[in-house]
This record gives structure tokens, C-alpha cells and sequence, in this order.
């Protein structure tokens, strides 16, 4: 059976088409778009006209690959960006007249058990974790175990938000940093605290900014060839503090971080380091298998 699926990010939209073999997942083509679906929504709620018609017509060209490709069954799923929007389901009912594509739109726990399902299938989970997805709207985490996922939470810290939110200083100022920290401080209460009881021994990134972080430290990596690997924890040290320090020019020419992050990267760093710090994790691992490898999983089982 060939199935695409098409993740509907907040600012980066996905199309993987795959076929299952024996268990295992055989990628025929995958791509993704920097639709930046949630330009200015945090202002009215709203995507606005210009990234609304962004998304119409990255999935109308998504529909022209897939009906190219020959997949007969097409998942679709949209997360924070569209969930959230005033004008969500308008989207969701022009994305099915104009572009032929049925969406699904999922909440947080949806989203957070196919992002658990695909980080699993990677094999990176060896020991109680954390595992972290920073989207741009909305940012899951979930504790688990080498067997049972144990507790999961999606909040609506995406770096897109955060951005739109904090990241008013370039290079960021401390005091902007502080004014995050306090954000962060009132929504991961409950995380910290529990967190505390299960005692996490390593945070696990969802692909994303994560592998930006893996690809900055380590140039010889590549990326598309590995489902999961290991984040030096000084060497991420480093590079977190260069990208905080670093302003929009110098971010821009740094070697293997794509132009859409070079903003966001800051905030995924900040959100990272607060993490780490809260928890006092010295681990940290990444999977590139994410939320589109976990609506995968879901046709294999």
C-alpha cells in the first residue's frame, strides 16, 4: 500500500509517501514547504490572507505529486497553526475544494501520541526520557520509558509564538530572555513538576530544531541517511550560546541552519536550554522520525 502523508505545521508543511515492508517504512519522496502558515497569528488569532494562499497552493502542488506517485490513501493532519485559528476550518474546507485534499485537524494529545509513535519506531528511546517537539506553534512533550508512554502535554510555546511574543531585541537582550523564562516558568509548571516524580534521564528532540542543533555541531552528519543520534551536551552548550549572541546577519550565514530557522533557532535554543537547566539533564538525543513518522506507523500495525 503507497501512503502519503501531509503534516500541516505551523510553519512548515510535509509530504512523505512511503510504502510499508515488512514493518518497515520504505520513503519514496519527501519533501516539505516553509509555508509559514502562522505569519502575525498571534496579533488576531487568524491566518492571514497572504499565508492562507501559501497553503493553498503548497497543497495543491502536494496533490499534483502525490497523484503523480500513485498513493491511494492520503492522511493529512493539521496541528497548532490551523487548531487555533479563527479561521481554521476555513482553511481546512478550501483545502478540500481547491486543492483536493481532505485535512484532519488534531488536538495536542493526537498530536503528542503520533509524535510518540514515531520517535519509538526510531529506536532511540533506551532509558526513561523526555522527548520534545518545539513546533512553531505549539511545542509537545512526553515522558516515557523504554516501553509505555507514561504522560504527555502539548503547549502552545511553538517558536513562531514565542517569537512573535518575545523576540523583540537582536541580538536577543537578557532582559528578553528573562521575560521568557517567566513565560515559561507559568506554562511548564506542571512539566517541571512531574517530571521531578519519574525522573527523566535524557531528553530526546523530535527532528526540527533538533536537527539543526545535530547538523551545526557535527558537519560531516548527514541527516536524511539516520533515523536517530546523539547531541554532544558541551558542544551544544556552545552553539546555543553562539546563537543567542549572534544577531539576524550573522545567524544568516552560519553552515547548515535553513533560512526559515535562522530566527526561530534562537527561541528553540532558549526553550531547550530552560529544559535542560530546570531538570538538570546532561543528555540529549534526536530522532528524525516525528509526527508524519507516527501517522506512518499507525497503517503499519
Amino acid at each position: 500500500m503507497r501512503i502519503a502523508i501531509i503534516d500541516l505545521g505551523t510553519n512548515t508543511f510535509h509530504l512523505l509517501i512511503a510504502e510499508i515492508e515488512d514493518d518497515e517504512p520504505k520513503i519514496i519522496y519527501k519533501t516539505n514547504e516553509p509555508v509559514r502558515l502562522g505569519e502575525d497569528i498571534t496579533k488576531a488569532n487568524l491566518i492571514i490572507p497572504i499565508a492562507f494562499e501559501r497553503g493553498i497552493t503548497c497543497l495543491q502542488a502536494f496533490k499534483k505529486t502525490i497523484d503523480h506517485y500513485g498513493a491511494a490513501t492520503v492522511k493529512a493532519v493539521a496541528t497548532s497553526g490551523v487548531r487555533s485559528a479563527k479561521n481554521g476550518k476555513m482553511f481546512v474546507e478550501a483545502a478540500k475544494t481547491q486543492a483536493g485534499i481532505s485535512i484532519g485537524i488534531i488536538d495536542g494529545d493526537e498530536e503528542a501520541n503520533y509524535i510518540y509513535a514515531g520517535v519509538k519506531w526510531s529506536g532511540v528511546i533506551t532509558e526513561p526520557a523526555l522527548i520534545m517537539d518545539i513546533g512553531g506553534g505549539s511545542t509537545e512533550f512526553i515522558l516515557c520509558d523504554t516501553i509505555n508512554l507514561i504522560w504527555k502535554k502539548s503547549y502552545n510555546i511553538g517558536a513562531a509564538r514565542l517569537m512573535q511574543g518575545f523576540f523583540i531585541s537582536d541580538p536577543i537582550n537578557i532582559h528578553d530572555q528573562l521575560e521568557i523564562r517567566k513565560h515559561l516558568d507559568e506554562q511548564l509548571a506542571d512539566l517541571i513538576a512531574i517530571c521531578k516524580i519519574h525522573q527523566p534521564q535524557m531528553l530526546i528532540g523530535s527532528a526540527g530544531a533538533f536537527e539543526s542543533f545535530a547538523g551545526m555541531i557535527n558537519f560531516n552528519l548527514d541527516i536524511k541517511a539516520i533515523s536517530m543520534g546523539d547531541i554532544d551536551f558541551l558542544a551544544y552548550q556552545q552553539l546555543a550560546l553562539k546563537l543567542t549572541k549572534a544577531n539576524h546577519e550573522e545567524r544568516a550565514k552560519m553552515d547548515r541552519l535553513v533560512p526559515l530557522r535562522v530566527d526561530m533557532i534562537v527561541m528553540a535554543a532558549l526553550l531547550t536550554n530552560y529544559v535542560l537547566e530546570k531538570l538538570a539533564l546532561k543528555k540529549i538525543k534526536f530522532s528524525t522520525y516525528d509526527l508524519k513518522m507516527g501517522v506512518l506507523r499507525s497503517f503499519s500495525k
